[in-house]
């Protein structure tokens, strides 16, 4: 008695729900049987919903081990094309069961005893690749196309928040509100943008008030809160296209190196650029407005989120080296527990990076030492009076009026030349109308300096409590000072450039610190802008 083993395929849900491998499964049975052949009850393999691009099957794994065995005599398929779409799989799994004494059967092909019925059989693989090429191909053009136009219907299943009404005779597929889901969502959104909560206090908030998770569970997670405040739909403009199949093959994770599994040589997605979504519009069930700051929130969130922190450091996540890009981290070394911290670029550990070669050649910097430096810095610039430099400007003014005056009297009085007098009044109107337009753009800056800086109510009342707090305050409560008006702090080779938000017109140089500066230069920008202070590096002590 020979024993046979049946395989059947189909690639898609509809199929599956028309249980057309039902289909497949009895036309195989009624091959089988008439010609005497035996088929064990656990000799049925089907794959219910799965591609036939890809090797990585469950009953085509359980089918291969079962004829690596020795144990099946014969294989029975309905075409080449249900076993493998891809030719060269086809090649490799008809190879594979004849190495091991297993006969392929297939019921639309004839059996392959000469050379014309191989080349027929492989010439059918050939032609099921080509198709599935091509319903690929126009699927994605008609799904894009509907996309441009407006249509919900390819956006598919409705996120957390709305119901999917799918395409009636006389109406297109579109998204209805969920009224419960949509005050959870709009709960989350404001929570989440007012501040001071983060996601997973936020999770647990709505598992104790007992609101349903997405996927209909009591317990919420962080990652879903992190998935839902992402999501454009929210806002009213749902989009398509927000990601594509990776290019490149995943890493092998610890847990998977463990337990021994193998990784694919294409997998999972990647996020496209922004500007390639197509937007489709939704109702919305937040403002654009409280969408934006909870965006902002996330990407402040992602720059200095305090996990995997033990120690707070003062500059975390503001320091980017201006040689490789890279931000720079924070290390440790010394013996005992006596432990010298150092701000370090990644660039420069090759071990690390592609081909263990560094591609930056900064070297590291005494962490105390930098902190003190920029702290004192953005002090310095906070606490810089405008009322002062003004006051500079009018005695500047009065002093150049002045040497107009003399120059006048002078000619007056016959002691300049008449081209004298031409050759040098120019130059005093320049600069007076130079000092001028300065002074106006002082003023500006008294208007608006509430606005730049959004910290106290009382400008001088902030600055006093930073002056007495310089030196007791915590890592904690600088780093929210530095965040609110530091927008990076860029490390170059020869130079420390403070990108910050304080409007500042100061052009002393500060002599002295403990990186042993030799100068430092401040630039000013038009209000509104970002500000730059430049601190020039002389000689830097690194323990």
């Amino acid at each position: 008695m020979i024993h046979a083993a049946l395989y059947a395929r189909v690639s898609s849900t509809r199929q599956k729900q028309h249980e057309t491998i039902d289909s497949q499964t009895a036309c195989l049975r009624e091959h089988a049987q008439a010609r005497g052949w035996e088929i064990p009850e656990e000799w049925v393999f089907t794959d219910d919903g799965w591609s036939g691009a890809s090797l990585v099957r469950p009953a085509l794994e359980r089918l291969r081990d079962l004829s690596a065995q020795r144990l099946v005599e014969r294989v029975v398929c309905l075409s080449p094309d249900r076993l493998a779409r891809n030719y060269a799989h086809q090649v490799l799994l008809v190879e594979e069961f004849t190495r091991n004494g297993t006969e392929l059967v297939f019921i639309h092909n004839p059996v392959a005893t000469t050379p014309e019925q191989a080349l027929m059989v492989q010439f059918q693989g050939v032609i099921a690749e080509y198709e599935r090429a091509q319903i690929a191909e126009r699927t994605r053009r008609g799904k894009l196309h509907r996309a441009r136009s407006g249509a919900t219907s390819v956006l598919g299943r409705a996120p957390y928040g709305y119901r999917y009404l799918s395409r009636a005779e006389y109406a297109a597929a579109a998204y209805a509100v969920a009224e419960a889901e949509a005050v959870a969502v709009a709960r989350i959104f404001h929570r989440y943008a007012a501040g001071g909560i983060s996601m997973r206090a936020l999770a647990r908030e709505l598992t104790a008030d007992q609101i349903p998770s997405p996927k209909g569970n009591a317990q919420w997670d962080a990652g879903t809160l992190g998935r839902l405040l992402r999501n454009p739909a929210y806002m009213g403009r749902a989009a398509f296209g927000k990601t594509q199949a990776a290019s490149t093959a995943p890493r092998a994770n610890r847990t998977s190196r463990l337990a021994g599994r193998s990784i694919p040589a294409k997998a999972g997605v990647v996020a496209r650029p922004r500007e390639e979504w197509i937007e489709i519009p939704v109702p919305a069930l937040v403002s654009e407005e409280v969408y934006a700051l909870v965006q902002r929130r996330l990407a402040e969130n992602a720059k200095f989120s305090p996990r995997n922190t033990k120690t707070p450091a003062l500059l975390q996540g503001l320091l980017v080296c201006d040689v490789c890009g890279y931000a720079y981290n924070r290390t440790s070394q010394g013996p005992g527990p006596k432990k010298y911290h150092y701000y370090r670029c990644p660039g420069t550990n090759g071990w690390e990076l592609p081909g263990g070669i560094k591609v930056c050649t900064s070297r590291p910097l005494r962490a105390d030492a930098l902190d003190e430096l920029i702290w004192e810095k953005v002090i310095a610039l906070l606490s810089d009076p405008v009322q002062a430099r003004q006051q500079r400007l009018h005695q500047e003014i009065a002093t150049v009026e002045a040497q107009i005056n003399r120059m006048v009297s002078a000619y007056q009085e016959e002691l300049v030349t008449l081209q004298e007098l031409r050759d040098r009044m120019p130059g005093l109107r320049t600069k007076r109308h130079t000092l001028q337009r300065q002074l106006d753009a002082l003023a500006a800056q008294l208007v608006d300096q509430q606005a730049y800086l959004k910290l106290v109510e009382n400008l001088e009342g902030f600055l006093s409590q930073l002056r007495e707090s310089a030196r007791t305050s915590s890592i904690l409560d600088r780093q929210r000072v530095l965040r609110a008006v530091v927008k990076e702090v860029r490390i170059g080779p020869d130079r420390i450039t403070i990108k910050h938000s304080i409007p500042s017109t100061s052009s002393d140089p500060t002599p002295g610190s403990l990186l042993r500066c030799r100068s430092l230069d401040l630039v000013a920008g038009p209000p509104g802008a970002l500000f730059e202070a430049v601190v020039r590096i002389g000689v830097v002590r690194r323990g």
